[in-house]
């Protein structure tokens, strides 16, 4: 991706045992456990490395192996399994010791028993199955968060809920990470694009920085047309662009200042370290335009981006968008804007004002020229597409004073009823499960927002394991979803906050 380093990712693999057994048996034992790390490596599917330690005997040796990890920008968390029978107690100060995500591998080196020469030497050296139950035992008594997943290192399923966390643990690792741009305020009395951006800070990592409008505006002016030249012809190259915007056409100069403008706000956003920003069409400036297509295009290269001044979507994007890295399907801005209640599925039909991430696209988009209602600026240049159809979700993450919460709906994505000739911006169209009904009826209980995060490109697990890692509430709605059990756990959920703090 333009403007981001290429991150090596690792995630350390920990093998508790103790002294008690011997040198032979914790040989075998290391033997077996690099033999177990090394197919999670093979078959994990997520830009990491398995890291395999050295096994672990003692309260010391785990106690400096987890700040170890703790310390190390490149580890991203650990996976933990006990071998052999690991006493608890010795791992207690390394788990304090630990600040990166935890996942709790419950196997063995084995995947069926030696039904006919199994002796007390192999139960001795296979006791994972009571030494995880101990293990597990003090994470449950310190509370500690973390993922647990059974079975064998060579079971697909197993290591799909692996790589989904570990995409998570990216995640967490990008959220604690994040600078955001904040190009103008929020959009005068819209309450849920605002919120506490230092309780944000606290809470999920991220920095929220302001930057008075007028700091792009002179970032524009200064763009060359040396600069400008040598973007044109990749705009030509990867869109259908309308005659009236190419070389020589009525409005060329449209498309050049649509250029200008993601020059600028790509050297800002590279200069500052920025990952994420926001911009509000209620504070332009001196902008001719609302950036429409530079947005566009900052998306497609993994940048998170929130409209009328939402840091808090523009952050969950940029954290979301960090996941999907070498995955299928794409993930954008999204807003609920329009229901379709019938005849036929009833369904909602997505798009924002322009801005709507090309990686969802159905086909090459048009690079087009419209109107845009709002802004009281010149008219701005937008690619224009239909969404791929696939399965999904949306989310958004909400401040509800007191905590965060995230809420996600299963969808499926699906081609428009008909063609929409008339309609000047990327669109998606979805079915929500279970329906259109208990899907809004349970998002408005929730107090959802109307900007979302919508992605074809990874598992919802990996949305779960995040906020799991966060200490942050998740709120599904899915196939199952009755709307009254939905409201009884929100009660709940709000009810258990409350105690806890």
């Amino acid at each position: 991706m333009s403007g981001f380093k290429n991150q090596k990712y690792e995630v350390w693999f920990l093998t508790g045992t103790q002294n008690l057994y011997g040198d032979d048996v914790l040989e075998q034992v290391a033997e077996q456990s690099r033999i177990v790390s090394d197919l999670l490596a093979k078959n994990i599917n997520a830009p990491v490395e398995i890291i395999w330690k050295p096994i672990l005997k003692t309260s010391d040796e785990i106690r400096q192996t987890m700040q170890d990890a703790s310390s190390n920008n490149a580890c991203i968390g650990v996976i933990v399994w006990m071998h052999t029978f690991s006493p608890a107690k010795m791992w207690i100060s390394g788990l304090h010791a630990l600040t990166k995500p935890l996942l709790h591998l419950h196997t063995q080196a084995n995947s069926q028993l030696p039904w006919s020469t199994i002796d007390m030497d192999f139960m001795n050296l296979n006791q994972a199955a009571h030494g995880d139950r101990e293990h597990g035992h003090i994470q449950a008594r310190l509370n500690h968060s973390r993922k647990i997943v059974v079975g064998h290192a060579s079971d697909a399923y197993v290591q799909r809920r692996i790589s989904n966390w570990t995409r998570a643990a990216i995640g967490w690792h990008t959220s604690q990470n994040l600078k955001l741009a904040r190009f103008g305020d929020n959009m005068r009395f819209v309450a849920v694009t605002d919120g506490d951006k230092t309780g944000a800070q606290i809470k999920l990592g991220f920095s929220v920085e302001a930057y008075g409008v007028n700091t792009l505006v002179e970032a524009v002016a200064n763009v060359t047309d040396k600069q400008i030249d040598a973007l044109i012809p990749e705009y030509l190259d990867k869109y259908d662009v309308v005659p009236e915007l190419k070389p020589g056409g009525a409005r060329h100069t449209s498309l050049r200042y649509a250029a200008s403008q993601e020059i600028a706000l790509r050297s800002l956003l590279e200069d500052g370290g920025f990952g994420a920003f926001t911009t509000n069409f209620e504070d332009l400036g001196g902008l001719k335009q609302l950036p429409g297509l530079a947005v566009q295009r900052l998306m497609a290269d993994g940048y998170g981006f929130g409209g009328e001044g939402d840091w808090k979507t523009s952050a969950f994007l940029r954290i979301v968008k960090s996941m999907t890295v070498g995955e299928k399907g794409g993930t954008s801005f999204m807003e609920d804007y329009t229901y379709h209640f019938g005849p036929g599925e009833p369904k909602v039909l997505g798009a924002h004002m322009l801005e709507v991430c090309p990686t969802i696209a159905s086909a090459k988009p048009k690079l087009e020229i419209h109107q845009l209602g709002i802004g009281n600026r010149e008219d701005p240049c937008r690619l224009v597409f239909d969404a791929n159809p696939g399965n999904g979700f949306v989310s958004c993450l909400v401040d509800m004073g007191d905590h965060y919460r995230i809420i996600i709906n299963e969808i499926e994505v699906v081609n428009p009823d008909a063609p929409l000739p008339n309609l000047p911006v990327a669109r998606a169209v979805w079915k929500p499960l279970p329906s259109l009904e208990v899907s809004a009826e349970s998002w408005i209980y929730a107090g959802g927002s109307h900007h979302t995060v919508m992605s074809t490109a990874i598992d919802i697990e990996v949305i779960q394991d995040f906020a799991e890692i966060a200490g942050v509430e998740l709120l599904e709605i899915n196939a199952k979803t009755d709307a009254r059990a939905f409201r009884h756990n929100v009660r709940w959920n709000s009810a258990a906050l409350k105690f806890q703090s």
